[in-house]
């Protein structure tokens, strides 16, 4: 019986991976996604669960491996110094295709930056932040009602595929109390007959691993992966449109920017500007077909964010630069105003003929 509650975005990541058949939670303290592992640590132990300060992000993320090696729902959080250190162990995850849930809830950059929130690790997940050739499955939640649904999500999403999935998250989002409707509990029904969990002497040995000293049988295995990387990008893109149907100027953005740019779209629409905004909800798979399908009928595209302009990358390329793409950004933990969106959206539009 789901229920509805006033909590904030970190501890309702939580309470919805219990929910979701999470028993197993690695991780280590970092602002500002501290309130996830503390609540982690209360809830835990009274429902026969695991909760475990690592000595490090390094050995978290590799405790993580160990337990989806099992076949059990694990999760681990942090924020971005934090998940950087996490990457080599992400790729041994990605590369043994293990499903797991990492939850970044970003802060300002690079370095040790700040501990406000910040979008400026897109790139690094989005295009693999560790060794080799790999993909996350990339959610971003704009409401604490999203921390807790894409939460579960994600979980399906990762046993689905058996490739670790991100819950790409900002400080803002983490840090915000919204009223958000908790799913029922639902556990992992998914058979995992790879695992390794004994064989009670009825079948094969199980072997979990991510060597292959052979170049050919390292191909074929990369190249199955990415088959499987195909059928997500076909049957697992997510966006939210928001006034698009006869925009001129087309709004890029996601979490706490999208939030931001919708109210921008909004103003622009009072003002007689034909603004409008699409919203990734997963940014791998990017929502490519929409842009291009938007780029037939906009004359232009802002992208809004909160570093230096990375996702805009992604956005020119799927409209094919055959539109222009400007960004509106801010970093550092600043967080653009709907003015500054608005300003942006006025001068792509009257910079158009």
């Amino acid at each position: 019986m789901s229920e509805k509650v006033l909590m904030k975005g970190n501890e309702a990541i939580a309470e919805a991976a219990i929910r979701a058949g999470c028993r197993h939670y690695f991780g280590y303290p970092i602002t500002p996604q501290t309130e996830l592992a503390a609540y982690m640590a209360k809830r835990m132990p009274k429902i026969d669960g695991v909760f475990l300060q690592a000595e490090s992000e390094i050995a978290a993320i590799n405790m993580v491996y160990g337990v989806s090696s099992a076949g059990l729902r694990v999760m681990t959080s942090s924020s971005s110094p934090g998940v950087s250190l996490k990457q080599e162990g992400i790729s041994y995850i990605a590369g043994s295709d293990l499903p797991a849930l990492i939850v970044n809830v970003e802060r300002g950059g690079p370095g040790l930056g700040g501990i406000q929130p910040s979008q400026s690790d897109y790139f690094q997940a989005t295009k693999g932040g560790g060794h080799g050739d790999y993909h996350l499955i990339v959610l971003t939640p704009a409401s604490v009602q999203e921390m807790a649904d894409l939460t579960a999500l994600a979980f399906d999403l990762s046993d689905k595929y058996r490739v670790p999935a991100m819950l790409l998250a900002d400080g803002t989002i983490g840090q915000m109390m919204e009223p958000v409707e908790l799913p029922a509990e639902s556990g992992c029904t998914v058979e995992k007959p790879w695992a390794v969990t004994g064989t009670k002497m009825q079948r094969r040995h199980n072997i979990v691993n991510s060597l292959y000293l052979v170049p050919e049988e390292l191909e074929r295995t990369n190249i199955e992966r990415f088959e499987r990387y195909a059928q997500i990008e076909a049957n697992e893109v997510r966006y939210e449109k928001f006034m698009t149907e006869d925009a001129d100027v087309c709004v890029v953005a996601f979490g706490i920017a999208a939030r931001v740019s919708k109210n921008a779209v909004i103003a622009a629409r009072n003002e007689g500007i034909k603004a409008g905004l699409i919203r990734p909800i997963t940014v791998w798979p990017f929502p490519k077909k929409a842009i291009a399908e938007a780029a037939k009928h906009v004359k232009g595209f802002v992208s809004v964010e909160l570093s230096m302009g990375q996702m805009i990358e992604d956005v020119r390329l799927a409209c094919e630069c055959t539109r222009p793409v400007s960004l509106c950004s801010r970093v550092g933990g600043m967080i653009p105003s709907p003015d500054e969106v608005l300003e942006s959206i006025k001068k792509m539009n009257g910079g158009l003929k």
